[in-house]
């Protein structure tokens, strides 16, 4: 048998990728990890498509420089954005997190009615939706953005009274429409679980894209003959374009473990200075699909 050792790419606007990335080390220990967030440019959602798809080939392009075999675009806006031109014009495997998470729900749900909640940049894009009625056009897609979300996640407010009280008042929609499965449309959300299941109930399935990710990860390793070595030595790398507030404390309880050592990148010199033979390599080929 073959192995790879170089390293899995990951690529998100800021820190919420690093819940894909636990699922990714918890399924793959042997992998190595480079994860790349872009938080001096975060949101992305805030942002046109054509920016999101530049961005997102930017980052790309800082992976590829690290010599990685396999790019995850651990960030639902990119994901739903950009996958289809990163696929079509890098020679690595890239892998997002919406289709993943789109055929759990569809296995999981027996009623034919998913619900899907997300960041409003998440919702409005309607990406698993469109994901969801290319396999099943039958099945009802209820969704609803969770802008609270995220900010109490960062806060470490994942079990207070109003986390709950939260949750109750954006899964009341899920709830009369009665869905039974949940599609957590934010690599954010997976911290909520608990309040998630609580306020839909024990009979609703909760889609974790994290999880199903990692799973689709594997399966491509496993297509592709692209293994790392079983060494006991899976070294992890995190690189950031700006460092955040409490950005140790957040990381850490993302992860559940604690971080090594974080570079702080200046992502404008490395495009300066690394970006241009990319660009160059890639122009003609974006042409051709924009």
């Amino acid at each position: 048998m073959t192995y790879d050792n170089r390293a899995i790419g990951v690529f998100d606007s800021g820190v919420g990728g690093l819940t894909v990335v636990k699922q990714i080390i918890k399924k793959l220990p042997t992998e190595n990890i480079i994860y790349f967030g872009d938080t001096a440019r975060i949101p992305y959602g805030t942002k046109s498509e054509e920016i999101v798809r530049r961005f997102a080939l930017e980052d790309s392009f800082f992976l590829l420089d690290k010599d990685v075999k396999m790019i995850v675009v651990a960030c639902n806006t990119a994901s739903a954005i950009a996958i289809p031109m990163l696929q079509e014009i890098l020679e690595v495997p890239v892998i997002g997190v919406i289709q993943p998470g789109a055929l759990a729900a569809l296995s999981m749900s027996k009623k034919k009615r998913i619900g899907v909640i997300g960041t409003a940049a998440t919702i409005r894009s309607n990406s698993y939706p469109k994901e969801i009625h290319k396999i099943s056009p039958e099945t009802q897609v209820i969704q609803q953005a969770c802008p609270l979300f995220v900010p109490m996640v960062e806060e470490g407010w994942t079990d207070d009274d109003i986390t709950y009280l939260i949750a109750k008042r954006y899964l009341n929609i899920l709830k009369d429409n009665e869905v039974d499965s949940v599609i957590l449309g934010c690599t954010h959300y997976p911290l909520l679980k608990a309040a998630i299941q609580k306020t839909m109930g024990s009979s609703v399935s909760l889609v974790d894209s994290g999880i199903e990710t990692a799973g689709a990860v594997e399966r491509n390793l496993k297509e592709k003959s692209i293994y790392a070595e079983s060494t006991g030595l899976s070294k992890y790398h995190f690189y950031l374009s700006d460092m955040p507030y409490k950005f140790q404390d957040i990381a850490e309880r993302f992860l559940e473990r604690t971080i090594p050592h974080v570079e702080t990148i200046n992502f404008d010199n490395f495009l300066i200075e690394k970006g241009g033979k990319f660009w160059k390599k890639y122009q003609d080929l974006l042409k051709r699909i924009y």
